[in-house]
């Protein structure tokens, strides 16, 4: 089954730096949401949910570097099981956002990382 391109999220070592590269690059306005240290990007696409969040490392000695993807996808266990069968492996298990869904991050056959998140029916409504 498909999946859709519906999340991006920008690593950066500074945030207030890169909030205003952003705004006054893009026009893209940000609001706190979560954790500290993340904001949500308003109009940076229909469908599409930005982030901008502290630089992390899902495996040890690997900082996140540039975009992260992430897809949104009908069957989070079909989807981990596709990945795991093709060559990939799983950076860190389900975790479940509140009123947002579940979330995966894996490798794929390539060493490159992203996201695969089962959304909570009407999230894009």
């Amino acid at each position: 089954m498909p999946a859709t391109f519906r999340h991006f999220a920008i690593n950066a070592d500074d945030l207030p730096r890169a909030k205003r590269f952003y705004e006054s690059v893009f026009g893209w306005r940000f609001d706190p949401w979560g954790p500290p240290g993340f904001y949500q990007i308003h109009n940076a696409g229909a469908g599409v949910i930005g982030a901008l969040q502290e630089r992390r490392e899902l495996v040890p000695d690997a900082p996140m570097r540039g975009f992260e993807a992430s897809f949104g996808v009908d069957d989070l266990r079909e989807t981990i099981a596709a990945i795991e069968a093709n060559g990939g492996r799983i950076l860190m298990q389900p975790y479940r956002i509140d009123g947002v869904g579940e979330l995966v991050y894996f490798e794929d056959s390539e060493g490159n990382f992203a996201g695969a998140m089962h959304y909570v029916p009407g999230f894009f409504d």
